[in-house]
């Protein structure tokens, strides 16, 4: 499902265009999500509202009967309504900061999270009003819910207007297929590099599909920018998962808000290639127990920091730039060698390019466990590089099937349950082979090439075929050059 299937694509496109020439087009999507969170609350609210005004008159202003269904309850000068009654206003800035104050007020969770810039004098009034105006579709209806019409609108703008900071949003696809690997049924999930929170609210997803409670996964997370940061808080706030994300936005590296965190289920897709991480600053940081990661790439900060993070039956699942497989960069190749004799890498698989919205870099996929019961001198390699479909010119996704097949695999390996290797595709290596390779962890290395299928045609019939096709391709070029010949002399050129 995107953003076309639901209809307001273009809709959101002219509610950004509205604010152009105005402020920095970073700035777009955090105007408007301020406002799509605003309106969500208000959603949902009207939407109980309406129920209680029907079935239990009288209980509509009553705060009890919206908690017990997850509903903020909104006050009246902050109920869209209201908000689009004063939209022609030059104070509609202060209208809507108030309403997000009064929000606040009301609901603990919210508190210090929602934001209350939309008075300063940079951003214009009129155009703001006429922003409110466009709003004409239900974003927090149980209906836009079950949608996810909120996490869809995120999603556009963040592929939109994302990468001037340096932020890139993580396809669906991967974020289901990484959930799907590592089930994150009950415990502590973490993510260092949390962005606005996916991956919590596929985790919590991912555990009301297979019936469990979302009380049974307790979130923490960690954000670096402090607009994402507060998005992140309201995003899973409004889906009733309860988060820490530390006391505010800080440095993962350099500011760890969970110091003494102990998670059961990691799941990241730190930003690839950092050059200037705070290294210097970090030289005897006990995480680096296996070797400290050069100065001028985080890379294996990252891997190094998520591994210090796991409990002792923890298991982590993130995405990596393709380099990080096969570096021989000293501190690099060092850190890899010592967490595989350790036996913590547990599976590795090469994804397909243009998976990522606006980059090509091609990625991999990292697992590594501290519980690898029985098979610490195995790794499993997959090869998805020849997966997914493209979407559109310059986007592929992964379809389904294609992910069922590859987290299949994974589990079938890791539960001993009839798993094979399969050439080109996969491969269950052993400690030994990968030494052989000097610990590159390249899937194709390992993997071979896909055997292909006898298509049952003799040997000397297909070079017969073959020949005749080559023999017709040299007449019709002989053919086509007479002719280009015979056009060039009739319009005065000799040859």
């Amino acid at each position: 499902m995107n953003t076309v299937n639901l209809g307001f694509e273009n809709k959101l496109w002219e509610m950004a265009d509205k604010l152009r020439g105005n402020i920095e087009s970073s700035e777009y999507k955090h105007v408007i999500l301020g406002l799509v969170f605003l309106k969500y609350i208000s959603d949902s609210f009207t939407e109980r509202y309406n129920e209680l005004l029907e079935y239990y008159p009288g209980m509509e202003e009553d705060r009890i009967s919206y908690e017990a269904e997850n509903v903020f309850f909104v006050p009246k000068e902050a109920r869209w309504d209201y908000i689009k009654s004063q939209a022609k206003q030059p104070t509609i800035g202060q209208v809507i900061d108030n309403s997000m104050v009064l929000i606040e007020r009301e609901n603990a969770s919210l508190k210090g999270v929602l934001p209350k810039n939309y008075a300063r004098p940079e951003l214009d009034k009129t155009k703001l009003g006429e922003l409110i105006d466009l709003f004409s579709f239900n974003v927090g209806s149980k209906e836009a819910r079950a949608k996810d019409v909120l996490g869809r609108v995120y999603e556009y703008f963040l592929k939109k207007f994302g990468t001037t900071e340096g932020e890139f949003y993580t396809p669906p696809s991967i974020v289901k297929l990484l959930v799907n690997m590592i089930e994150p049924y009950q415990g502590r999930v973490y993510d260092p590099c949390c962005g606005s929170g996916g991956m919590f609210v596929q985790s919590a997803k991912f555990v009301e599909e297979h019936s469990g409670k979302i009380d049974n996964i307790h979130v923490f997370g960690q954000e670096y920018v402090a607009t994402t940061w507060r998005l992140a808080k309201m995003n899973l706030a409004i889906r009733g998962i309860d988060a820490d994300l530390g006391e505010r936005d800080a440095d993962t590296f350099t500011n760890d808000q969970h110091k003494t965190l102990r998670a059961d289920y990691i799941l990241a897709n730190p930003p690839f290639n950092i050059k200037d991480w705070g290294q210097p600053r970090l030289i005897d940081d006990p995480r680096w127990k296996w070797g400290t990661p050069p100065a001028g790439n985080a890379n294996y900060a990252w891997i190094s920091h998520m591994i210090s993070k796991l409990s002792p039956r923890g298991i982590a699942g993130f995405v990596l730039a393709n380099g990080s497989l096969s570096t021989s960069r000293s501190e690099e190749y060092e850190i890899r060698k010592a967490i595989l004799e350790e036996g913590l890498v547990d599976c590795i698989i090469a994804m397909p390019s243009q998976l990522f919205y606006d980059v090509s870099i091609p990625v991999s996929l990292w697992f590594v466990s501290k519980n690898k019961n029985g098979r610490k001198d195995k790794v499993l390699f997959i090869d998805a590089r020849k997966m997914g479909y493209m979407e559109t010119r310059k986007h592929r996704e992964l379809t389904d099937e294609e992910s069922d097949k590859i987290y299949s695999t994974y589990h079938a390996w890791r539960d001993g349950n009839d798993y094979q290797d399969i050439d080109g595709f996969c491969k269950s290596a052993s400690l030994d082979e990968i030494r052989s390779h000097d610990y590159v962890l390249t899937p194709g290395r390992y993997v071979g090439i896909e055997e292909a299928e006898d298509d049952g045609i003799p040997f000397e019939e297909k070079m017969e075929k073959l020949t005749s096709e080559l023999s017709e391709l040299f007449e019709e070029s002989k053919s086509l050059e007479e002719k280009i010949k015979e056009n060039l002399i009739g319009i005065g050129y000799g040859i």
